[in-house]
């Protein structure tokens, strides 16, 4: 299963898989819950709700693969965000292999922000 994370940052799944729905869901589910304990030291919202994670797969056998950026290339913590985001999603019950890409196409921009986010900045 490959779950993109579209502009509403909602994590949409992409590609079928061999895995039952229900456990499908329950991982979608607690993963969003994880991602959304990482927070941007420099930003008072989670990266969920940020817009930075790009993509995220879920392989048959409970491999999950996310792709990620930054608010800002030259963000002070790039070296130690990634490991905030395996860790988290290493907690998630189930999941065997956790690997994390930092992206930076396309660029990060404010139109990945959820409300919640721009509410929380006072960009609304």
């Amino acid at each position: 299963m490959t779950e993109e994370a579209t502009p509403d940052n909602r994590i949409a799944p992409n590609m079928p898989t061999t895995l039952p729905e229900a456990e499908v869901e329950r991982i979608t589910t607690e993963l969003i819950g994880a991602l959304k304990t990482v927070y941007d030291p420099e930003i008072p919202v989670d990266i969920y709700e940020l817009g930075l994670i790009y993509k995220v797969d879920l392989d048959d056998n409970r491999n999950l693969t996310i792709d990620m950026t930054l608010t800002a290339p030259g963000c002070p913590v790039a070296g130690e965000m990634p490991g905030w985001v395996e860790n988290a999603a290493r907690g998630v019950e189930g999941i065997q292999d956790v690997t994390v890409n930092m992206v930076f196409d396309p660029p990060w921009d404010a139109s990945r922000m959820s409300e919640e986010a721009q509410v929380a900045l006072n960009w609304w």
